[in-house]
């Protein structure tokens, strides 16, 4: 049995962390249904490519307009019976839609109401628009990484805010409520923040800050690339390797094995570190990346390569461990996605099935919420469901 299976998840979302938290929580094997407009309010949500989100595989959807009084109770129908509902509206929209938390703990004191936004449902921002970069922006994550020319702060190479602030903060508040419910037998209010989430990730370094005033910036401490020990270097062919051998042992295998012995009882010298990094780029240039990892990646220097993406997707690591799964798609074919890789969830066969964006499991759902074929029929005469 999957461990969140019988748990059954109402994603208002279409994009962003809480698309990334429902993508989550169903790969742990909850039913995720994913409630989005009728065609005629189509351009109200974004539609993410196909491949997004692992393809919404395994995915639930239906379509409701919730600004119709009959759409609105469709939807508080289905809350009755599900375990969580989560929504990305700005603060206050799902209150004047009638599906907020209060309208839905009406109908089920045990739901668990899960409010994703930018920076919180009250502060001063709580009403600005923002995406990922903004929300690494003012945690203080792009000042404390490693500038571009002229300073410039760099731009990630992944939504860092959105998967780890935002959709991983959204589904772990999730489970812990979950946890909570099974002791009081009540649901609970999430007001998930993505700039919160990021001040969590960022607590190192603002914790150094308000205990002791150091401002922490690149090259202010070891894992922001003080010391040459903790830095990426180019190898001959300019691929690059990524170095952080921050405990002495490691640190003193690494020197031994480039003939630098001289820097091993100077690892954090600050005077050094310029002449360091001098001899660990000549060292490194010396070579191609490939033959470096075959040297030394096994031992015991924790060096490793800077991997591309298709670089990574064929790692025979990831490989051994299933991280790749097969996607069969009635439109596109089939193509690899991301599996399910996170601790404790359910390995599946080498081939997914996905849906087409515009299939929809209303009529089940409905049925299942005890709505009659009649009834069903009525809504979408009405252009309620679709």
């Amino acid at each position: 049995m999957a461990m969140l299976e019988g748990v059954t998840v109402l994603d208002l979302a279409s994009v962003g962390p809480a698309a990334r938290a429902s993508r989550w929580l169903a790969d742990y094997g909850a039913t995720v249904v994913k409630v989005g407009p009728v065609p005629a309010h189509g351009g109200v949500q974004i539609t993410p490519p196909f491949h997004s989100y692992s393809a919404h595989r395994d995915l639930q959807r239906l379509l409701v307009d919730l600004k119709a009084a009959e759409g609105r109770e469709v939807f508080l129908r289905l809350a009755e019976r599900a375990d969580v509902v989560i929504e990305s509206f700005r603060p206050g929209v799902v209150d004047r839609l009638g599906i907020g938390f209060d309208d839905v703990r009406e109908r089920n004191p045990r739901i668990v109401y899960c409010s994703t936004t930018g920076f919180g449902q009250d502060g001063p921002r709580s009403g600005w628009a923002g995406h990922d970069l903004n929300y690494l922006a003012v945690g203080g994550y792009l000042h404390c990484t490693g500038p571009g020319p002229g300073g410039q702060p760099p731009i990630p190479g992944a939504t860092i805010a959105d998967s780890a602030g935002g959709g991983m903060h959204a589904v772990m508040s999730i489970l812990a409520a979950l946890v909570q419910r099974d002791r009081t037998d009540e649901g609970a209010f999430l007001d998930v923040s993505v700039a919160d989430g990021v001040l969590a990730l960022m607590a190192l370094q603002v914790d150094e800050y308000l205990a002791t005033g150091e401002i922490p910036q690149p090259r202010h401490g070891l894992l922001t690339g003080r010391y040459a020990c903790y830095d990426t270097y180019a190898a001959g062919d300019g691929r690059w390797l990524a170095v952080a051998a921050i405990e002495h042992r490691f640190w003193a295998n690494l020197c031994t094995a480039l003939d630098l012995p001289q820097w091993i009882e100077r690892q954090t010298d600050d005077d050094a570190q310029d002449e360091i990094r001098a001899d660990l780029r000549a060292a490194f240039a010396r070579r191609d990346r490939d033959a470096w990892v075959a040297e030394l990646s096994g031992a015991n220097t924790c060096v490793a390569a800077v991997q591309t993406v298709p670089e990574a997707v064929a790692d025979p690591q990831y490989e051994a461990r299933g991280a790749f799964v097969r996607a069969v798609h009635p439109e596109h074919g089939e193509f690899r996605q991301v599996g399910r890789t996170l601790a404790g969830m359910e390995r599946t066969g080498s081939r997914q099935p996905v849906r087409p964006a515009d299939a929809t499991d209303t009529d089940e759902l409905l049925a299942a919420a005890g709505l009659s074929p009649d009834e069903v029929a009525k809504l979408r005469d009405a252009g309620v469901v679709a």
